[in-house]
């Protein structure tokens, strides 16, 4: 391979590096700021859960996002080291504003955005189905997240549902998902590369799959009310604050398979493909990234998103949370690119409108959806004209 060759996939390594340390310090903060806003738990402290819980959940869960981004987005062409150079600038950019200015700009979004300018720029074709595909689930984050949180909230504070009822209920929900989640390390039949502890008990057991699987997931679900049914009993509000806390560990793993494939989903082609290196080493390269960038930029953001939405107690929080873990996992089983910060900011104003709206900073929503929307329009053009800058003025291929 020509020295250019090494030079630009260098470059693009370093460019991935950085993108995802802009991730760690910004889309995977939001999973925790409902636990810091109820007080739960200490800035420094979820900061430090996020870059560990993170990087795990980029190794075990990142690949189908990285492929959707790398391959997915445009059609006829192959993303070059010089493209994904392109992109993961011009991402990493609004990553970066979002951390100095404190306002969370969705990670989504601008990869996304700049991933179609690059390509568009290269020559290739618009994957129109798939713009129609993601254009819908992002859609229906906010209403579903929001409502969600809306239900769970009104639910948790009703007089005649005691917490030590309520909490293990939605205890033994995401119990139950935990058991059908997907994971890099668990055997998984030919053909597949993960697998979720439920699916692996089918292929253990000479019974009916959807029985197998049932008798799991209802096993994972009795163990998780029965642990946060005594410890409710035991004292509500110790309860109550351990269960947030392992909400915010589970959205924070979650978000690290999620948001991995931002960062990487551009280098596929570059590290499967010429140079034949398998995904999991590519998703080890973001997961350092999101891990270092988590512990060093994350305690701002969490700041900004945890005490400007909205004063949030336990309730609200809670509520916040359960439906960004269940689109989470759902959108990494679709292999959608989604951002963290538009379905915990939906769910924390869901959550605050079922006690009123008073405690959500209605202009601070309305910057927000504006960044979402500006982010989405610019990264486009702005990948564009970075890798036309790169490729004519500059003669780099």
């Amino acid at each position: 391979m020509a020295l250019t060759f090494w030079v630009l996939a260098v470059l693009a390594t370093l460019t991935c590096i950085g993108m995802a340390w802009a991730l760690g310090a910004n889309s995977n903060s939001p999973p925790f700021a409902p636990a810091i806003g109820a007080n739960a738990i200490s800035t420094m402290r979820a900061a430090f859960l996020i870059g560990i819980l993170a990087a795990i959940g980029a190794l075990l869960q990142g690949g189908s996002i990285s492929e959707t981004v790398g391959r997915d987005l445009i059609l006829n062409t192959q993303i070059s080291p010089l493209a994904a150079t392109a992109g993961l600038l011009t991402a990493a950019a609004f990553m970066a504003f979002g951390v100095r200015t404190g306002y969370p700009v969705p990670a989504a979004f601008a990869t996304t955005g700049a991933m179609v300018g690059v390509g568009l720029s290269l020559g290739g074709d618009p994957a129109l189905a798939k713009y129609q595909e993601l254009a819908t689930f992002w859609l229906l984050v906010p209403p579903v997240s929001g409502g969600l949180a809306f239900g769970t909230a009104t639910i948790l504070r009703r007089d005649d549902i005691p917490e030590t009822v309520g909490v293990p209920l939605l205890a033994a929900v995401v119990s139950g998902i935990i058991a059908n989640v997907e994971l890099g390390i668990v055997p998984a039949p030919a053909g597949a590369t993960q697998n979720s502890v439920a699916g692996f008990a089918t292929m253990l057991v000479d019974l009916p799959a959807p029985l197998v699987r049932g008798a799991i997931t209802a096993a994972f679900a009795v163990l998780g009310f029965v642990t946060f049914r005594r410890r409710t009993q035991a004292s509500v509000q110790r309860g109550i604050r351990s269960f947030l806390v392992i909400l915010g560990s589970v959205v924070a793993f979650s978000s690290g398979g999620s948001q991995v494939g931002l960062a990487t989903g551009p280098l596929e082609a570059l590290f499967v493909t010429e140079l034949g290196l398998p995904t999991l080493a590519l998703l080890a390269i973001g997961a350092a990234g999101i891990l270092t960038g988590a512990w060093m930029g994350a305690p701002r953001l969490l700041q900004a998103t945890s005490r400007e939405y909205a004063q949030l107690g336990e309730r609200r929080s809670i509520a916040a949370l359960v439906p960004g873990f269940i689109i989470a996992q759902v959108a990494i089983a679709l292999g959608i690119p989604i951002s963290f910060n538009n379905i915990i900011i939906s769910g924390v104003i869901g959550g605050g409108l079922a006690a009123g709206s008073a405690g959500v900073s209605r202009r601070k929503i309305g910057v927000t959806v504006g960044f979402w929307l500006v982010t989405l329009a610019s990264s486009v053009g702005v990948g564009y004209g970075i890798y036309w800058v790169f490729s004519t003025v500059l003669g780099m291929q």
